[in-house]
């Protein structure tokens, strides 16, 4: 009677730790799919979709040092001030925890902004995502330079 007991008890918790695998992976595409979608915002600004994937106390910051809130953000894409031509994400790392999520990856970009002309970059990402009333936005992104 023992032997079946903890079959019973070891197939719980198998059980109970694929539920937990499963809605972390769901999370995690969830937030990948935010990144997604904020990438794309970027690469094609609109004002609308910029505002819906982020926060209103956004905290942009450049690898420059120049942070940006929310409204900058926006404005310095719409108004076309920085322009990406190009955006892609390699070595992303994705951590979830609750309703917050924290996005890491290498940003490899080609920009031509006003003035600059084309200029390719390569910067390591720091994104923070939470989630409000059941979708994610961005809270936080820092770039630091990369040799």
């Amino acid at each position: 009677m023992l032997h079946l007991y903890k079959k019973v008890a070891l197939t719980m918790l198998i059980t109970i730790a694929m539920s937990v695998a499963y809605a972390q992976t769901k999370q995690e595409n969830s937030v990948k799919a935010a990144t997604d979608a904020l990438i794309q915002a970027m690469l094609k600004p609109n004002r609308e979709a910029l505002a819906r994937l982020t926060c209103d106390k956004l905290s942009y910051g450049h690898s420059s040092g120049k942070i940006e809130d929310q409204e900058e953000f926006i404005h310095t894409l719409v108004s076309g001030a920085s322009v990406f031509e190009t955006i892609q994400r390699s070595d992303e790392q994705i951590d979830v925890t609750d309703y917050t999520a924290i996005v890491r990856h290498t940003l490899h970009a080609k920009t031509n902004d006003p003035g600059k002309g084309p200029s390719e970059i390569k910067l390591g990402i720091v994104l923070t995502w939470t989630k409000l009333n059941n979708q994610w936005k961005l809270l936080a992104r820092q770039a630091y330079k990369l040799p």
